[in-house]
């Protein structure tokens, strides 16, 4: 997947230009039949997608994409909490036409009534678990959960949870916050998986918490520290991180393997999908222009893309890509065993996973 998931945040400069340009096509819509009708579609999305030298797949997509229709795409990012959490706010003046996020925050989204039903052309060729039932998302682009490792200063990655409890990762260790960015609740959602259980889970992050650096909003600002040797090791998933590693040498990719004897065993390295889901924003302004980039964003031909340009693993599953980023991917992803997490049960408690994982860390 090569562009930059899920906690991360635009820099100053950018969010200030994301602001102005946010600002100036809100300032369009008010409502007016001429702002209805406006070339311009509002995208909230989790990060990892957008490179960060304007050569990730948003890029390429979105700039196809006025050149074919004429529409702009104004573009806001953050964590896959934070853009839930911003549309919200806006329910009833909704600003965003489409948005992107990742499990579970898109099943939350759902359940608050932020996404209407569309299923965009295409979207038959998407997986049923890469879906909703109802049609009100669909993903974009797949991706599973991973950490990264610093390949210059660890000659081999870890393989275990148990192998960061060891004194080397004191204060070289951190992951992003569960419940504010989608890769941090990733990290408790597969701790709990792996160790047979939420009392289980917790019960070895509180152990992992002596040697994290502290809670991080964002996972994209991880990757940097990781490569500069600051941190040894951060959680992230395999599309940002791919992306990442064009420009930062010494990231490498990992998956933590469950710890019990019979998971030793077998050797095998667990993960589960962390899809990028999209979905067409309830009562959104320019609801046409949003259909038009779900679309555009499932047709064929961007989905080749999402492995070539976006280090990421195409949605679609007819469209099948032989490029030398598809190939490295399939090729990190051979052996690891990928479980399916149960994402009714998580986004009906994730509230209540949160504010445990908070008490047993101290967080």
């Amino acid at each position: 997947m090569p562009a930059n998931t899920h906690a991360r945040h635009l820099t100053p400069i950018a969010a200030v230009i994301g602001s102005l340009a946010l600002a100036g096509s809100l300032t369009a819509c008010g409502g007016d039949s001429a702002a209805a009708d406006a070339k311009v579609v509002t995208v909230y999305s989790a990060d990892g997608l957008k490179g960060e030298n304007g050569d990730g797949w948003y890029d390429k997509v979105f700039q196809d994409f006025q050149k074919r229709t004429g529409i702009k795409v104004e573009y806001v990012e953050g964590g896959s909490g934070e853009m839930v959490q911003r549309a919200v706010r806006e329910k009833t003046n909704p600003q965003a036409d489409v948005l992107v996020t990742l499990p579970p925050f898109i099943q939350q989204a759902d359940g608050k009534g932020l996404l209407q039903k569309y299923a965009p052309k295409g979207s038959e060729q998407v997986n049923g678990t890469d879906k909703a039932v109802d049609a009100t998302w669909t993903s974009v682009v797949n991706n599973y959960f991973g950490f990264v490792y610093n390949k210059k200063e660890l000659k081999q990655a870890p393989t275990t949870w148990d192998e960061l409890l060891d004194g080397r990762y004191k204060n070289k260790l951190q992951y992003s916050t569960p419940g504010v960015a989608g890769d941090g609740t990733a990290v408790l959602i597969k701790a709990i998986h792996d160790f047979g259980g939420k009392d289980a889970g917790l019960a070895y992050l509180k152990k992992l918490q002596a040697n994290n650096v502290g809670p991080s909003a964002s996972t994209g600002k991880l990757a940097p520290k990781v490569d500069k040797g600051e941190l040894l090791v951060a959680n992230g998933d395999v599309q940002m991180y791919y992306a990442q590693s064009k420009d930062m040498p010494n990231l490498g990719i990992w998956f933590p393997r469950a710890t019990d004897k019979a998971a030793e065993a077998a050797g095998k390295p667990t993960t589960f999908a962390l899809p990028y889901a999209a979905g067409l924003v309830t009562k959104a302004p320019h609801s046409e222009n949003g259909r038009k980039l779900l679309d555009f964003m499932l047709s064929a031909a961007a989905q080749r893309q999402v492995s070539e340009i976006g280090g990421g693993f195409s949605a679609r599953k007819d469209v099948k890509t032989t490029d030398a980023n598809a190939i490295a991917l399939a090729k990190l992803m051979d052996g690891v065993e990928v479980f399916q997490p149960d994402w009714s049960d998580i986004d009906q408690n994730l509230t209540t996973y949160v504010e445990d994982w908070k008490s047993a860390t101290g967080s």
